[in-house]
């Protein structure tokens, strides 16, 4: 309380994570995979305040479970909008041709929109390559790259990503677990 306010605390969510098909086509099943690895990540942030998620993991590492939020964030809307799509839109998370600013430049306050952010550019990735087939290509390094890869690329980034979530997860507060 402050000067008779209360105020109040924004905590992440509680998440249900869908388990993916274990039988189908490939594209149903890249898609499970991605969808359970997006909602594991925002799992292990369930229940934690901005200053929780904030917390780096140990110094000089500037790893942190809204870092990791902020990073896959971006790493959404540059593979599958801005290069599989093509859409025009800005990267984020870019300051001075620093590289790391979605690990290094962590506003605690903002952790609700930054989490709102994540699920929001998650929606328009999906989106964005909905009517794509997996052999549709685009040129990176005047190399060709299929959407397949892109799907293979994001699943192994989360789930290296996720396994740091788990670490920090239990260096703040205990809790372990998928």
């Amino acid at each position: 309380m402050h000067d008779g306010a209360m105020t109040t605390t924004w905590t992440a969510p509680a998440v249900e994570r869908a388990e993916g098909p274990l039988t189908g086509d490939e594209r149903a099943m890249l898609q499970g995979f991605l969808d359970w690895h997006r909602a594991t990540l925002l799992y292990k942030c369930t229940g934690l305040t901005g200053a929780q998620l904030a917390e780096r993991a140990a110094p000089p590492s500037t790893l942190s479970l809204l870092g990791l939020i902020r990073h896959l964030t971006k790493v959404e809307r540059t593979w599958f909008r801005r290069r599989v799509a093509g859409e025009a839109v800005a990267p984020l998370f870019q300051a001075d041709g620093r590289r790391d600013v979605d690990f290094d430049d962590l506003d605690p306050e903002a952790a609700a929109a930054d989490y709102g952010r994540f699920v929001e550019e998650c929606k328009l990735a999906d989106a964005a390559v909905a009517g794509a087939s997996l052999d549709d290509t685009f040129v990176l390094d005047g190399e060709p790259h299929s959407l397949r890869l892109v799907y293979l690329h994001l699943i192994q980034e989360y789930a290296r990503h996720n396994g740091h979530a788990d670490l920090l997860r239990q260096r703040i507060d205990g809790v372990t677990g998928a």
